[in-house]
């Protein structure tokens, strides 16, 4: 009898552990589909694809490392020092599940709790752009082992101003692009120096009388990373692409083997003729103008590790949209808070392992309010020793700021536009608590805040919406005669998860309207009433 029950007991414990641990279909692959498909999949920058069982088993034991250490998702920001949108990194348990189900044996489990991959728009990740600028012949990255800026210039051929709500790059070869900037042109000059060089686009070597700063400091659109969803600007905010302007791309192609050639395309997306802009968001880039040591200090010695402070004093009330800081591989990590006129402090961001492979564009969860004469701060550090594992020269060597990789740059740009009251309470993270209206009954979850609202309110409507599976996602706004009066998204893809987008309400009629969520998977409507 004893024997009976303590085998029984034995049975029921490893009954209980055959169930406890995770499987790919249950645990595994819902994680793997919404922090890592996007990248590992055909034609995207990951190094394998990353959608089915088999992909996700093969590389099992890899995949726990990377998590393990942090190295993947390459999520650099802080997030215990400050907020931004589109996170992308484990929580503990989540890579602790990973762990667990390698040491398993990686087992399948049940394939009908398999979650459905994300779909994927192709061409853009944003819907159907407004205008497509095209390389107009390819360029050969030449495989010596070196990286490379170059400049290239597209006329956008427009005739009037537009204002622009996203920059979407779209790389012709995304195993040699690194980043890019973009900026607009009106002045000629880059027009002249690609005229003066025998191959297409231009490089620093090219133009004896190059002036880098000429281009960069000036008015830019939010840039490319890879892995990072290029993102449209809020409701009622736009940047601006004057008429008669040239597109100019500062592409950073990584060092390669062999030559590799790269005709890559940008989409530009502008904001709808009933979308009324109110405020244009414009950008401050702190340089080495900044430092609190003066412009000339930014050198760093061999073998010494040197840390810098600069300073912006802002000179009007403004809110900030985004952060976008950039260093090469010397960089160690940043810091960068604003000293409020009061002596409180507000966190920006704070990367504590710089990575030159896995730059970032950051947007924060909420406006950051800079009164007029607040001080942003931004520390940045660099490690020019022999004990810096990516110090490109060895020995080291004397090391000033310039856009080469071996050399260096102390470079922050700042997205922000005026402040309006009720910035404050402006929130565009995709979590909150504060519902007012519900929907059921549809495959999508969604509410809809405040509401009712006051047609003369400047407080955004917040809409917010779950999705279990990555798609492209439709948003519309009805009038109560079933016209659309504003079309807010066009088949833009949204990640597995909440979401939240804004609607300015103060330039809708009094009356009832009706906003329309549509996906591949169904719709819901959401009644909004605007009052006097």
């Amino acid at each position: 009898m004893i024997l009976r029950t303590l085998m029984l007991l034995i049975f029921i414990g490893m009954s209980f552990l055959n169930f406890a641990q995770p499987t790919f279909s249950k645990d595994v692959a819902p994680i793997i589909f919404k922090h890592c498909t996007s990248c590992h999949r055909a034609g995207e920058i990951g190094p394998m694809p990353l959608t089915s069982y088999d992909e996700v088993r093969n590389w099992a034991g890899t995949i726990r490392y990377v998590t393990s250490q942090g190295i993947m998702p390459p999520w650099k920001a802080d997030h215990a020092y400050s907020r931004f949108l589109d996170e992308n990194y484990l929580s503990e348990n989540e890579i602790k599940t990973i762990s667990d189900w390698v040491d398993a044996g990686a087992p399948q489990g049940n394939q009908n709790e398999t979650p459905s991959l994300p779909v994927f728009p192709t061409n853009s990740l944003l819907g159907t752009p407004d205008l497509v600028l095209t390389f107009k012949e390819s360029y050969v990255h030449k495989g010596n082992g070196k990286d490379e800026y170059r400049y290239f210039v597209i006329p956008t051929g427009l005739t009037e101003n537009k204002k622009i709500k996203a920059v979407e790059l779209r790389p012709g070869n995304t195993k040699i692009v690194h980043h890019a900037l973009f900026f607009a042109d009106q002045s000629g000059k880059a027009r002249q120096y690609d005229n003066n060089t025998a191959e297409y686009g231009f490089s620093v070597d090219d133009n004896p009388d190059f002036n880098v700063l000429e281009v960069i400091n000036r008015d830019q659109f939010p840039g490319y990373v890879p892995g990072q969803k290029p993102r449209n600007f809020p409701d009622g905010l736009a940047q601006n692409l004057p008429a008669n302007s040239d597109l100019v791309i500062q592409m950073h192609y990584a060092p390669w083997s062999v030559n590799e050639s790269d005709s890559s395309s940008v989409n530009i997306f502008f904001a709808k003729d009933n979308e009324v802009i109110e405020r244009t968001v414009k950008d401050y880039i702190m340089l080495p103008f900044n430092l609190v040591t003066g412009t000339n200090s930014f050198f760093i010695l061999p073998n010494q590790i040197k840390k810098f402070e600069g300073v912006y004093t802002v000179p009007a009330d403004i809110s900030l949209v985004g952060i976008f800081p950039h260093m090469h591989y010397l960089g160690k990590n940043w810091e960068v808070y604003i000293e409020n006129p009061d002596g409180s402090k507000t966190n920006l961001i704070k990367i504590n392992d710089w990575d030159f492979n896995w730059q970032g564009g950051y947007y924060f969860d909420k406006y950051k309010i800079a009164k007029k004469g607040s001080k942003i701060h931004a520390f940045a550090t660099y490690d020019n020793t022999a004990n810096n594992p990516a110090n490109p020269t060895s020995p080291p060597k004397f090391v000033t700021w310039g856009e080469g990789t071996k050399d260096e740059m102390y470079y922050l740009p700042l997205l922000y536009v005026p402040y309006k009251n009720g910035d404050e309470n402006v929130i565009f993270d995709q979590n909150t608590t504060s519902v007012i209206e519900t929907t059921s009954g549809s495959s999508i979850k969604a509410t809809l805040y405040p509401n009712p609202v006051k047609s003369n309110d400047d407080t955004p409507i917040h809409i917010d919406f779950t999705l279990d599976r990555g798609m492209p996602v439709s948003i519309d706004v009805f009038d109560v005669n079933g016209r659309i009066v504003r079309t807010l998204k066009e088949n833009e893809f949204y990640s597995q998860g909440s979401h939240l987008v804004h609607l300015q309400a103060n330039h809708l009629q009094k009356g009832l309207y009706v906003i329309k969520i549509s996906t591949m998977s169904g719709s819901t409507a959401l009644p909004l009433m605007i009052t006097e």
